[in-house]
């Protein structure tokens, strides 16, 4: 897969983006945005293992951000299941050094429709930490909306944090 975004792509990931993702996600202000199933040190490992599960996953739901031939970040789709069957979850980091830049922005408007038709969606949403306003300002220029703040729904970092609960839906 692959979709031109402006600033970006989206793309499936390659098995030799192992390198540029460990040199960008092995970051601790990165990984104090996201789950912690998301590695911190990140390792050449934590890469090579990310990238056979992206690549054997089906349907694909997991790609790189893609700056200038080079993965710079990721974003991915987790697909919902039983009543939320028509729901994903988008989640997606970005090599700091590319921070404030719209990159996420682009990703993500590109990779919104993408994701509603190619899994049948009719809803995506975001639980970003509340103090993660860039995060928030990707969302929202996405015309993802605000629908809750989640009060000391996560525990991160040896504590208990808000998140805040962004959806796009589709009319009809």
């Amino acid at each position: 897969m692959e979709l031109n975004c402006g600033k970006c792509k989206v793309r499936s990931w390659h098995p030799n983006d192992v390198e540029s993702i460990v040199r960008h996600a092995n970051n601790r202000k990165i990984w104090l945005n996201l789950r912690d199933r998301f590695p911190y040190p990140y390792t050449k490992a934590d890469a090579q293992n990310w990238i056979q599960s992206a690549l054997s996953a089906r349907p694909e739901t997991s790609f790189a951000i893609d700056l200038f031939g080079e993965a710079v970040g990721g974003i991915g789709f987790e697909l919902k299941t039983d009543v939320e069957r028509y729901s994903a979850e988008v989640g997606y980091w970005l090599g700091e050094e590319f921070w404030g830049r719209g990159i996420c922005s682009d990703a993500l408007k590109a990779a919104t429709p993408y994701a509603i038709e190619a899994y049948c969606l009719n809803r995506i949403f975001a639980v970003p930490f509340i103090k993660n306003l860039g995060s928030i300002r990707v969302l929202e220029k996405a015309s993802y909306r605000r629908e809750c703040l989640m009060r000391r729904s996560a525990f991160k970092d040896g504590r208990f944090v808000d998140q805040v609960l962004y959806a796009y839906v589709t009319e009809g």
